[in-house]
């Protein structure tokens, strides 16, 4: 049965029969909850596992739908990219040695995929968002060919009508354009579920909201995107800005993201929380329904409310409401979203404990939060915390406080009573509260990741650096050593070894000058900063020509040179241009053959970066020591 897309054929039969039977899931949803027939008295746990594949270089290796096919496990689906995976864990209560039970799973089929794997010459990475991938990764090959993902693209542009603009600032600063959806298969997670009683939902999913901040900030992982340094948990940003269907226009209008926090408390029941993001977000997917959720109620068969359960596929909430049936019993849960893969297995599950812990240990000093907290304190410590991770001061309770102190004095306690009441084995406990405590004192994954990048680049290029960077990584998570005893990263002098093309050796940061740019100034430049290759664009920024040292020296020798010259009339307007996925032998004889010491690299004709001769020279296998 195939998704329609709000703008196909038959699109206003599809749709409006889509909408009857999301509006009928609803009204069979407030029955369900009139009557007491959604489980209750019981908790659950359960998880997703995003995962990346990458080659034996250490990059994205675009080879899922083999992998899948040769798992041949349920537990596994493939993902939006090619290079990611993804592992449903099987639900289990929350009781005695569920945790042990969720990791041996883990284990095992994280196993299994790293032997099947490795018949394919592939890794498997646990990371918030791998260092490694680069804009390369995200063009349309790289995308799974399932109908699900060519639908979500089609219809999110559709409604944006233009590409996405992803615009992140850091330390650094990232502003690239798009034309699809797969920048978000950049991020990778591990998803947390909770099942929860439906009397108890609205104010159990409010105390989610309040405490993600904090929970987020000691969890944070993911601080590197395209090699740039950008938020400590950049995966907040980019999930928003890669999905949002919200265009800009001159007028000044509130729209809502469908990647969102929210924007105020909950009140009445569960079924008010999804009506709330039916009122406020469009049907984006549509497809036929099989049978009719009242219907079926009345047949007495429980309803699987499949057409709700598309539409709140299609709104991305960092903590999102659900509703599912497991052994024809309906159920309410919540599902943490905002929590990123790894760094290890240890520290994932450690962060299952914690908000676990935290979910049930609430007490009645935060049963009513509509009163007690201000909902935009609460969103804006989440924005902080992906943000700054750990070093952030949030607010709480009318205080100011580090989310150090907060996670260490306040949430630890209640996360201890909290897997306390559920019977959890102290052993446990103990064991995965107490990584957290070491994290909260010590370093997160964000911290080791920046700390150990910035030591690489300093005698590294940047491609090096991220290449190390990732097999320090992989290593750490083979020996399981939690992210708050990672050592800092060692330089690996062979890294280079492992680029191909020449995006994986330009250097980036560049000194450019436009074509009616004064020649003397732009020779200034050159002598100033010691450059002897300064690509040259035109007023629409592509690239025109170039200068050389040797232009700059003929510039200098000749004595009745007029003072007005522009860059146009000295530059070399005959040129050669590589691109990023150019092979770096290609590169070399290209050079080789032209006799030319530097190439500029384009991507659609603008300036992305430059190698010269110096670059390639460890790679050309004629000047190698023999």
């Amino acid at each position: 049965m195939g998704y329609q897309l709000a703008k196909s054929a038959n699109e206003v039969e599809v749709r409006t029969q889509f909408i009857r039977h999301l509006l009928n899931d609803i009204k069979c949803m407030e029955i369900m909850l009139e009557r007491g027939m959604i489980e209750s008295g019981i908790h659950r746990i359960g998880a997703e596992q995003e995962f990346c594949l990458i080659s034996q270089n250490w990059r994205p290796n675009k080879n899922s739908e083999l992998l899948l096919a040769n798992l041949k496990d349920d537990h596994f689906t493939t993902e939006l990219a090619r290079f990611n995976m993804e592992i449903n864990l099987d639900p289990v209560d929350l009781k005695g040695d569920c945790f042990t039970q969720v990791e041996d799973q883990l284990r095992d089929l994280l196993s299994k995929a790293k032997k099947v794997a490795e018949k394919e010459e592939t890794y498997v990475l646990l990371t918030g968002i791998l260092p490694t991938i680069s804009k390369t990764e995200m063009a349309f090959d790289y995308m799974t060919p399932l109908p699900r993902y060519w639908a979500l693209n089609e219809m999110v542009k559709g409604i944006r009508g233009t590409d996405f603009h992803l615009h992140i600032k850091g330390v650094d600063e990232l502003s690239v354009k798009h034309d699809s959806v797969l920048m978000e298969a950049c991020n990778t997670s591990f998803q947390m579920h909770l099942q929860v009683d439906p009397e108890d939902f609205v104010k159990s999913y409010n105390w989610s909201q309040a405490i993600a901040g904090p929970v987020l900030g000691v969890c944070a992982n993911s601080p590197l995107l395209l090699g740039r340094e950008l938020w400590s948990e950049t995966r907040i940003a980019l999930f928003q800005q890669s999905i949002d269907t919200r265009t800009s226009t001159y007028a000044l209008k509130d729209q809502n993201s469908r990647v969102s926090f929210g924007e105020f408390w909950e009140t009445g029941t569960a079924a008010d929380v999804f009506k709330n993001d039916i009122a406020q977000h469009k049907v984006l997917l549509a497809r036929p329904q099989e049978s009719d959720s009242l219907e079926d109620l009345k047949k007495g068969i429980t309803p699987k409310l499949k057409a709700l359960n598309l539409h709140n596929g299609t709104i991305y909430r960092w903590n999102r409401p659900c509703y599912g049936v497991g052994n024809g019993k309906a159920h309410l849960r919540i599902e943490n979203r905002y929590i990123p893969a790894g760094p290890t297995i240890i520290d994932q599950m450690a962060n299952f404990a914690f908000w676990v812990g935290l979910m049930l240990g609430r007490s009645d000093a935060y049963s009513d939060l509509t009163t007690s907290m201000d909902f935009r304190d609460i969103k804006s410590n989440f924005i902080k915390a992906a943000r700054t991770g750990k070093e952030s001061v949030l607010r709480w309770r009318e205080r100011q406080v580090s989310v150090r102190d907060l996670v260490t004095r306040e949430l630890l306690p209640i996360a201890y009573e909290g897997l306390g009441k559920a019977n959890i084995e102290s052993k446990t406990i103990n064991k995965l509260l107490g990584i957290i405590e070491e994290r909260a004192v010590g370093q997160t994954g964000a911290q080791w990741s920046i700390k150990s990048y910035r030591k690489l680049k300093a005698n590294m290029k940047q491609d090096d650096a991220l290449l190390a960077l990732t097999k320090t990584m992989y290593e750490n998570q083979v020996k399981d050593i939690p992210v708050h005893d990672w050592e800092e990263c060692p330089d690996y002098p062979d890294t280079h070894e492992h680029a191909t093309q020449i995006g994986h050796v330009m250097s980036t940061r560049l000194f450019t000058v436009y074509e009616d740019d004064l020649a003397e100034m732009a020779t200034q430049i050159m002598e100033w900063k010691n450059i002897h290759h300064v690509p040259v664009e035109n007023k629409s920024g592509e690239v025109s020509g170039l200068l050389t040292w040797t232009h700059m020296e003929r510039y200098k020798e000749k004595i009745d040179t007029p003072a007005d010259l522009s860059v146009n009339d000295i530059m070399a307007k005959d040129i050669f241009l590589g691109y990023p996925e150019m092979l770096i032998k290609e590169a070399i004889d290209l050079m080789k053959q032209n006799e030319i010491g530097c190439l500029p690299i384009v991507h659609n004709q603008h300036l992305v970066g430059i190698v010269t001769i110096k670059d390639l020279i460890k790679f050309d296998n004629d000047q190698r020591p023999q």
